[in-house]
């Protein structure tokens, strides 16, 4: 169903987004942001403590996430549920990356015995991490099921699977080449109230200077505060670079907004538009 060399494409996007993102991600400090040892050209080493034994071409554990569901998937035809958990839960036991309140309490609830074990997180990051998900669905249709099972695995609220549904929609409607005001615009009437606030928000901000604006909207986690950053940077920006260096720029949650906006920008540009000196990322995609 999905062209595979425009698939790896979206993954490869998303991890290098998310490697750009580790020098200021989770920085929220204005004065720190201005650190003069991030250039905002190159890829940085994380100036957050919660990513200290990273390197510059690492991810954050977003794309480390990311990357894991790549790599389960290479060899599958579809995307079964419960055999990414256990893959899930094995890497987890080893990882040294940052574990998050969502891993965290979906392994305390698979410790436990609790069912569904998903935590009840409502952050924005799980949206980003979709893009794999394309290799194995053979229909539109399929993608937003093997979407909606994935989220569910670690994000299983109702917000977290509201926003993967409106980005996963809003995807496949970019990948059909429909220009993104009209995708949005289009998707508004079928989501709820909270969503169409946001979307109202965005396109009201589209004039205005980002890091002014993700700073009202909220710079952290949840989806509340990222929703309308992530469509403010596709309403604003025609540049990658010059998308992804603004939204780094505005620290916080960078990363969980860029991953998004990211793969729907790709959908219908060239991966030439990804500096070279950027793809010097610590993974290569099989």
């Amino acid at each position: 169903m999905f062209d595979q060399k425009k698939v790896k494409e979206l993954v490869l996007t998303s991890l290098v987004t998310d490697a750009y993102c580790l020098g200021t991600h989770w920085v929220y400090d204005e004065k720190q942001l201005k650190d003069s040892s991030i250039n905002y050209n190159e890829l940085n080493k994380p100036l957050s403590i919660w990513h200290k034994d990273k390197v510059a071409g690492e991810f954050t554990h977003y794309g480390d996430q990311t990357f894991w569901l790549y790599e389960f998937l290479k060899d599958k035809e579809e995307f079964n549920a419960e055999d990414f958990l256990s893959y899930w839960t094995q890497k987890m036991k080893s990882y040294n990356g940052y574990i998050d309140g969502a891993s965290r309490n979906t392994l305390e609830n698979i410790e436990n015995g609790v069912t569904p074990s998903g935590s009840s997180s409502t952050d924005l990051s799980i949206v980003g991490r979709i893009a794999p998900l394309l290799k194995v669905s053979k229909s539109k249709e399929e993608f937003l099921r093997n979407v909606e099972s994935f989220v569910k695995l670690t994000h299983n609220s109702t917000k977290a699977i509201n926003a993967s549904s409106f980005f996963s929609k809003l995807l496949l409607k970019a990948l059909d080449g429909i220009a993104l005001e009209e995708a949005i615009l289009s998707l508004k009437d079928e989501s709820d109230a909270v969503i169409q606030k946001h979307i109202e928000n965005a396109f009201a901000s589209k004039q205005k200077e980002t890091i002014s604006i993700i700073r009202e909207f909220g710079p952290a986690c949840d989806i509340d505060q990222g929703f309308a950053s992530s469509l403010h940077l596709l309403l604003k920006y025609d540049n990658l670079k010059e998308m992804l260096i603004v939204n780094a720029k505005a620290g916080g949650d960078s990363s969980a907004r860029a991953m998004i906006a990211s793969i729907i920008f790709m959908a219908n540009n060239s991966i030439l538009q990804i500096p070279k000196n950027w793809l010097a990322i610590k993974v290569t995609l099989d």
